[in-house]
């Protein structure tokens, strides 16, 4: 769970993700999902915001059954695709979810 303050602190990072949520055409759910992923997992490093906001879209559009690519959704937030790779499972398993095994 994250604090209402997050919120206000991590803004930017917000803004971006409902950017990229309308460059994937992802629906307001997956969006709403994708930011509290991200607000429950705020990484300490400001280096690697970018990555954990990919990774929590990635894995937002998956539990909202919207999957789109690891490497379209690094490229609308900004990051590698290996960024993404790394990250989306343990997002998941931290908000409650198994990953997929494929």
């Amino acid at each position: 769970m994250y604090r209402a303050s997050d919120r206000v602190d991590n803004a930017e990072w917000i803004d971006h993700l409902e950017e990229a949520c309308a460059d994937l055409d992802l629906d307001d759910d997956a969006c709403s999902t994708a930011t509290d992923l991200f607000l429950s997992e705020i990484p300490d490093e400001e280096r690697s915001k970018a990555a954990t906001a990919a990774a929590s879209l990635y894995a937002a559009a998956l539990i909202r059954g919207q999957e789109r690519p690891q490497s379209t959704v690094a490229d609308a937030m900004g990051v590698s695709r290996l960024s993404v790779q790394q990250r989306w499972k343990p997002l998941l398993e931290n908000a409650g979810f198994t990953p997929p095994t494929w």
